[in-house]
């Protein structure tokens, strides 16, 4: 089973490099770099982090013509992270384009990263997708609908809620990727995410991975934190 990943949602290097001054030099972690980060610091952060041994999912859900996202995961591919992903609404060309790219900008002898795509954000209720996406199908429905266009253009999974895994899994392939965001311990604040889950109750429920941002980025012993969600998440 899979390290948690841990969200890296600070503005910048400095502050990357305080919260992981909390943790073990020789712990090797499993990172989600953002947008914020990203933006700010550019691929040399993710460069940074690798050298150091972290792991690196880079969740910039890239969602644009098929030429440019194919483009763009040229250059993603040679960073060396280990998952990266894009928006499943952006359909099932582009999709197939971004994996190709990710296979050209792949340096020989080096895995292809893992590529997922975000089916509706965990921040997304169904009320708001009906009155500002104007999709009149159930949230469900819409997820399901764009994990199988995910797994038919040759992805390795999905970004979803824990409480779509299971309905996911239904009708997808075993090897299918769920990984799970809006995780949080329980009684911690959920924040602005709108469907969570405990990390043992992703894991009973068969999610690949989990990501886990503000209980242990905004805790005052993140270290101790993370291991508690990681005895949780993995049962050691």
């Amino acid at each position: 089973m899979n390290r948690p990943i841990i969200a890296l949602d600070f503005p910048s290097k400095n502050e990357v490099n305080s919260f992981l001054a909390n943790f073990p030099k020789e712990e090797t972690l499993f990172l989600k770099v953002g947008m914020e980060l990203f933006y700010r610091e550019g691929p040399t952060i993710v460069k940074e982090l690798i050298a150091e041994g972290h792991d690196i999912f880079l969740d910039l859900k890239l969602h644009d013509i098929p030429n440019t996202v194919q483009s763009a995961m040229r250059n993603i591919a040679s960073l060396g992270v280990k998952i990266t992903n894009v928006h499943a609404a952006g359909g099932k060309e582009m999709m197939t384009a971004a994996l190709n790219g990710l296979k050209e900008g792949t340096p020989e002898g080096r895995e292809v990263p893992k590529l997922i795509a975000v089916t509706q954000l965990t921040s997304t209720s169904e009320t708001q997708m009906h009155e500002d996406q104007l999709i009149p199908v159930s949230l469900r429905e819409s997820v399901t609908h764009y994990a199988k266009i995910t797994e038919d253009a040759g992805l390795d999974g999905v970004v979803c809620s824990a409480h779509e895994v299971t309905f996911i899994k239904e009708e997808t392939s075993s090897s299918f990727i769920c990984l799970t965001p809006g995780i949080r311990p329980m009684n911690s604040d959920k924040g602005d995410q709108k469907r969570v889950m405990s990390p043992s109750e992703a894991k009973t429920i068969g999610s690949t991975y989990i990501v886990v941002g503000r209980p242990i980025t905004k805790s005052s012993t993140p270290y101790e934190t993370y291991l508690e969600i990681k005895k949780e998440w993995i049962g050691e």
